[in-house]
């Protein structure tokens, strides 16, 4: 009898043990889809919103059957192509630069990681910027300059970053280098161009969605069409590259291979955003970890952070519009507002923690 309980015992341990790990994942995943499916209402909550409120208040009726076809002239100038343009732009920004800084982050291993912290975003500004105020580039070639901006910037800092591979922290320090750097570029050309054209380009340096129109949407929306799912298919090799090198080789991964997929994707989405609105400060710093708040557990959280990058961009357009009367601030200004303390907390704790300087 003793030999047979004991012969049992494992038995009966490790199948508790599967029945924990299974009861433990299926919380996991319900709390994932039910965080999803409440971010989504948000975004459509506040969406709504953002095409009722106004100068011209909208009934929510009206704007559904404005959408639907419906509505006098009036109605229909006002939503479909003043507000409904600028919303989904913030969407398609929030997305973009919400899933970028989260592959940054989750790649890297370390919150500061985000493509307006290591000098991505500098990158389209400067080369932007350049194009706008000596070349006098406009439309989508500018947007084109802000994103082959982004691009070489991202492969100047992985190269620079390269000793027998990357180091999340290493590529951190030298993006933050390259990123003032590339500032420094940007203020010159602002010094030596016309006032006028240099408060533009101030104003777009803020980022901002004042103005933005059908002709901005459709080449963003392209854009991720083709990136989102990119990214997605890269990201499988996420999961194993958190844990290090050697451990993500010993798993199968192509380190360098996959590392360099994801920080292509991670670069493109931020290049195409800004390219959009301009750098719009912090909204990819802060989605990341706030999606990984709502979701502990599961990983970098990806499509949560793409939602909570759309949700902070268009709350905080919907306070730059409407904030300040008969002021329209640049929805940057917004962002910046919630990500500079979370930033100066960030610092506070590593610095708490010796790991400051």
């Amino acid at each position: 009898m003793t030999g047979t309980r004991l012969g049992e015992t494992p038995d009966a341990r490790l199948a508790d043990a599967v029945r924990t790990v299974a009861r433990v994942r299926d919380r996991g995943r319900r709390r994932s889809v039910v965080v999803v499916a409440g971010l989504l209402a948000a975004v459509v909550a506040v969406f709504a919103v953002s095409l009722s409120v106004g100068d011209m208040v909208l009934p929510l009726g009206t704007v559904v059957e404005t959408l639907f076809g419906g509505g006098d002239g009036g109605s229909r100038f006002v939503v479909l192509e003043l507000r409904l343009p600028r919303a989904l732009l913030a969407v398609l920004v929030g997305v973009g630069f919400g899933l970028s800084g989260a592959v940054f982050q989750s790649l890297l291993r370390n919150p500061l990681a985000s493509p307006d912290i290591i000098g991505i975003s500098a990158g389209a500004s400067a080369v932007a910027v350049t194009a706008s105020l000596l070349f006098q580039v406009s439309g989508l070639a500018l947007s084109g300059s802000a994103l082959s901006g982004s691009m070489a910037a991202g492969a100047a800092i992985y190269l620079l970053a390269w000793r027998q591979g990357v180091a999340g922290q290493r590529l951190v320090l030298i993006g933050v280098g390259f990123g003032t750097g590339l500032s420094s570029v940007v203020w010159y050309v602002m010094a030596r161009s016309d006032t006028t054209d240099a408060q533009e380009a101030y104003l777009w340096l803020t980022g901002t969605l004042n103005g933005r129109s059908w002709g901005q949407v459709w080449p963003l929306l392209t854009a991720l069409a083709v990136l989102v799912p990119l990214t997605a298919l890269a990201a499988r090799a996420l999961g194993p590259l958190r844990l290090g090198d050697d451990a993500a080789a010993g798993l199968g991964a192509r380190v360098e291979r996959d590392r360099l997929a994801l920080l292509g994707c991670a670069t493109a989405l931020a290049g195409v955003a800004t390219a959009a609105a301009g750098p719009v400060g912090f909204v990819a710093f802060v989605a990341g970890p706030i999606a990984r708040r709502l979701v502990p557990g599961r990983g970098a959280a990806l499509p949560h952070a793409a939602l909570t990058g759309a949700l902070i961009v268009l709350v905080a357009d919907l306070g730059a519009q409407h904030l300040l009367p008969s002021v329209q601030l640049p929805v940057g200004v917004v962002t910046s507002i919630i990500g500079a303390p979370y930033l100066l907390l960030l610092l506070a704790r590593a610095n708490r923690g010796g790991s400051g300087g």
